[in-house]
């Protein structure tokens, strides 16, 4: 067994993430991205789960992403990142234009059994409920990954189609090594909300496989990756909160 990156038992610097992927409609996908953030041959959405130290205590939250490519590069493109810290939401959207919104995530291990539930807004839009399988060695290599966010300003007043600052992508760039993970059997959840849509937007067709991972992280980046065409992104700059979910005025949009 490969040791995990701390000698203190519970610590959360070693708090593994449940990573979750589903299989959902290709088309669903590339209908959630906006022109110039690229669909490929990969009709899969990611979920996280996660406990991580963040202004010197536990963060709880949830992310969500969809494959996409940018300028030729594959990576992940956000659709949100619920947490449970309110000081971390709105300064990273300033700043990064990280898509967060307020969450109650819970999830905790005890034994073999691994349960998590997100809630927002009064709706359980996710629960995962599994038990663990077996293990697998980590090869020693690297995993680098990019991850796309966008971030823009509307003009103050809310002028049709001007803005204060015009869209452009973010690019995160993560190098980090996987040191233990476990493998899980068992059941995601997806409800109907409102303010979660994945039932009506990212529906799940197969639960491809759930895993526990703890990483040691090696390197982060974050940078201005350039800018989207600001005609082209207007359909998509309302959101529902601080995620990329198409929303109207902050709040859910009706659907047909």
């Amino acid at each position: 067994m490969t040791d995990t990156p701390t000698a203190k038992p519970g610590e959360i610097s070693s708090f593994p993430k449940l990573n979750i992927r589903y299989r959902t409609d290709p088309a669903r996908v590339a209908a959630l991205l906006p022109p110039g953030i690229n669909p490929v041959d990969s009709p899969f959405v990611y979920l996280g789960v996660y406990c991580v130290p963040i202004r010197n205590e536990p963060e709880y939250g949830v992310s969500t992403k969809v494959d996409a490519e940018w300028n030729g590069i594959v990576g992940q493109y956000s659709l949100g990142i619920g947490i449970d810290q309110e000081a971390a939401i709105f300064i990273s959207a300033e700043t990064n234009g990280q898509p967060k919104f307020p969450c109650t995530t819970r999830y905790f291990r005890l034994g073999d059994r691994i349960e998590a539930t997100c809630t927002h807004q009064g709706y359980t839009f996710m629960e995962f409920r599994g038990t663990v399988t077996g293990e697998v060695e980590p090869d020693g290599a690297d995993v680098e990954h990019n991850e796309w966010w966008t971030k823009y300003s509307r003009a103050i007043g809310g002028g049709e189609r001007e803005w204060d600052f015009p869209p452009h992508v973010v690019r995160v760039h993560q190098v980090s090594e996987p040191v233990h993970i476990e493998l899980l059997d068992g059941d995601l959840t997806l409800r109907d909300s409102p303010w979660d849509p994945y039932t009506e937007l990212l529906p799940c067709e197969e639960l491809v496989d759930a895993r526990l991972v703890t990483s040691r992280h090696k390197a982060r980046e974050i940078s201005n990756a350039g800018p989207l065409d600001p005609g082209a992104f207007w359909p998509f700059a309302d959101t529902i909160g601080g995620s990329r979910w198409p929303g109207e005025r902050g709040g859910p949009a009706l659907r047909p």
